[in-house]
């Protein structure tokens, strides 16, 4: 039995076939096949069966998965601790939201690059529910995001909010939330459904509600004086700094953005785990010496 033999048996397991597999592993789907062939022998005990549409672990395969779960984590584990983490070498798939690409994202891709010099790092930078769904179907090892995701697969480690302010352009006079538009997060976002809910309340029907997954875009909009919005003030700053914009009360604040640096709990990848603290950390500086 060999660690490449249990890390192709979790990952097919994992995925629930021998192509997602061999897509994952980089390896042709005949050499998949061959290595679970071989563990099953060596085992003598048959690991999956065929179910609709995909791969179902027997009994024997579940007892086994457990234990390579553990067996491949301490493997990872003892390379990173007890080996050379500069030698670390690998694919890190990393998913940020605009939010946090505009603020603390480069201190961490240095903190990262610093400790893991020789791991190429794929970033994406998109929406939160995008991020979710990346992070769910494994195509993320990590993800900075509004979160946390709520899946018992999911591991979230708390980061520091972002407080949110009212933006207008200089040229504008006294704000009228129903005759002035609202221009705000994406329409599947979560601070977009709080503002929208609070306007309705204290504006009623005639609030217009512009959306953009563009954060920098919709501050364009707001500099030119076409619509106010609420946004972290770490984006509004060259805008302020210009006097382009500037901070006004229109009597009420949206929630603070919650982020989280949340990675699959299973399998466990001290990458994942590790690059979580390292994202923390630098986020906590980041803060302090930002005001918010």
């Amino acid at each position: 039995m060999t660690f490449e033999q249990l890390r192709t048996f979790l990952w097919v397991a994992r995925l629930g076939g021998f192509r997602k597999a061999s897509d994952r592993l980089h390896l042709s789907q005949p050499a998949v096949s061959t290595r679970i062939s071989n563990l099953e022998e060596e085992l003598e005990a048959k690991l999956f069966e065929r179910g609709p549409g995909q791969l179902i672990l027997t009994k024997k395969g579940q007892q086994l998965l457990g234990y390579a779960e553990q067996m491949l984590f301490v493997e990872e584990e003892i390379k990173n601790r007890v080996a050379n983490p500069a030698e670390t070498e690998g694919l890190f798939r990393l998913g940020a939201s605009e939010t946090i690409a505009q603020a603390w994202l480069p201190s961490f891709i240095k903190a990262f690059s610093t400790q893991f010099p020789k791991v190429n790092v794929d970033l994406t930078v998109d929406i939160s529910i995008n991020l979710r769904e990346y992070l769910l179907e494994r195509r993320l090892d990590l993800a900075f995001l509004m979160g946390p995701v709520s899946e018992y697969s999911v591991n979230n480690v708390a980061l520091p909010q972002f407080d949110l302010h009212w933006y207008k352009s200089r040229e504008l006079g006294e704000i009228d939330l129903s005759e002035v538009p609202i221009i705000s997060y994406s329409s599947q976002t979560r601070p977009y459904r709080e503002l929208t809910s609070e306007l309705a309340r204290l504006v009623g029907p005639k609030s217009r509600v512009f959306t953009s997954a563009s954060l920098s875009a919709s501050l364009k909009m707001i500099a030119a004086g076409i619509a106010v919005g609420p946004h972290p003030r770490v984006l509004a700053a060259p805008y302020l700094e210009t006097g382009e914009v500037e901070e006004f009360d229109p009597g009420f604040v949206p929630p603070a953005l919650e982020f989280t640096a949340s990675y699959l709990a299973e399998p466990r990848s001290f990458l994942a785990e590790n690059s979580a603290e390292i994202a923390r950390d630098v986020a906590v500086e980041w803060h302090n010496a930002h005001p918010r």
